[in-house]
């Protein structure tokens, strides 16, 4: 199992720090550096910055929103980092939410797996360097009854096939995930729960392709807060805001992704609650609900020996590559924290 740091919003208050911890992951010999965009930071910008600056660690986007750019945009993005990165770029892709998708790009959230398989197919035939045409229900190349022409990506990817992941959480999109991607981008993922919360989906989704899971990088990211295991409690309080967001106000009460993942998982009322409690305008309250076994079975907390056990866990669960989120107030904490996460996987005896 590999390690990937998750670097997160450009404007979440650590930006002087995250180069030094990209540079620190690539010295420590992590596998990937991704990094985030919702409606503030761009990915691609950052991601840029960051392979500059680095020798070896490969860079992603998580996620390049779908409703924000055009495929063919995409292609040529994907394609310029892998060159400016010497081949070294991971491209992550995901629909969004609906709030984001309407209110900040004007693009109405409807059929999103059609919508992302259609993306895909475009992205991929763009990325081949063949002239581009696609008719399909949401994007029509060139423009039927006008001056355009299929057009071809001018630029050279290092590589002929650019690793494609897709953020997923429900079972459809998981299915459809293994079927058409290279990985899956993951969020809250418990070991205990990780069978039926997404592999059994992306399997399936493999089977579908005629593949197995084999090859197929399985990439959740989790939360680290490095302590004494006498602290776990207090360790997980930190993360109370975060999860209140995610399952409580990520989303509208319809659909949110996030909270049906949590149902999921077992925490029905809890999760209603929380959102109850979000959406009411009440954060503490529902930062307070959230059950500790939710917020430990989705993190990684304690010390070195229970960080490893985990680890193995998520290594036995299907994981193949997993992406830390280091927490620290300091670039001295949150350097350590990776290299407790080195040190995590040796123990585990992972590395």
């Amino acid at each position: 199992m590999k390690l990937g740091i998750n670097l997160g919003y450009w404007g979440a208050g650590m930006d002087g720090d995250n180069l030094a911890v990209a540079q620190e992951a690539d010295r420590l010999g992590y596998a990937v550096c991704w990094a985030a965009e919702a409606y503030g930071s761009d990915a691609a910008t950052v991601l840029s910055w960051v392979a500059a600056k680095t020798e070896r660690i490969d860079v992603g986007s998580a996620i390049f929103q779908i409703p924000a750019r055009q495929p063919a945009m995409t292609a040529m993005t994907a394609a310029t980092l892998d060159s400016l990165s010497g081949g070294r770029f991971r491209l992550g892709l995901g629909v969004s939410g609906p709030q984001v998708s309407e209110g900040w790009y004007g693009v109405k959230f409807d059929k999103p797996l059609a919508r992302t398989r259609e993306y895909v197919e475009i992205v991929r035939k763009a990325m081949t360097r063949e002239r581009l045409s696609h008719e399909g229900e949401h994007w029509t190349l060139p423009l039927p009854g006008g001056p355009g022409k299929p057009l071809k990506l001018t630029v050279h990817p290092t590589r002929e096939h650019i690793p494609l992941y897709i953020a997923a959480i429900g079972p459809k999109n998981l299915e459809q995930t293994g079927e058409i991607a290279d990985g899956a981008l993951l969020i809250f993922p418990s070991a205990a729960h990780l069978e039926d919360t997404a592999i059994t989906h992306l399997r399936a989704g493999r089977e579908k392709a005629g593949k197995t899971l084999d090859g197929f990088d399985v990439c959740p990211t989790l939360p680290l807060a490095v302590g004494d295991d006498k602290d776990v409690t207090t360790l997980a309080d930190t993360f109370r805001p975060y999860t209140a967001l995610y399952v409580g106000g990520m989303g509208s009460r319809k659909q949110n992704f996030y909270n049906q993942l949590a149902q999921r998982m077992g925490y029905e009322k809890e999760a209603a609650e929380i959102q109850d409690k979000y959406l009411a305008g009440d954060k503490a309250g529902a930062a307070a609900a959230i059950p500790h076994e939710l917020i430990d079975q989705t993190t990684l907390l304690g010390s070195v020996e229970r960080i490893a056990d985990r680890m193995k866990a998520y290594k036995e669960a299907g994981v193949t590559t997993l992406t830390l989120a280091p927490a620290g107030f300091t670039l001295d904490e949150r350097i350590a924290s990776l290299r407790a996460g080195t040190e995590a996987l040796e123990r585990a005896g992972l590395a």
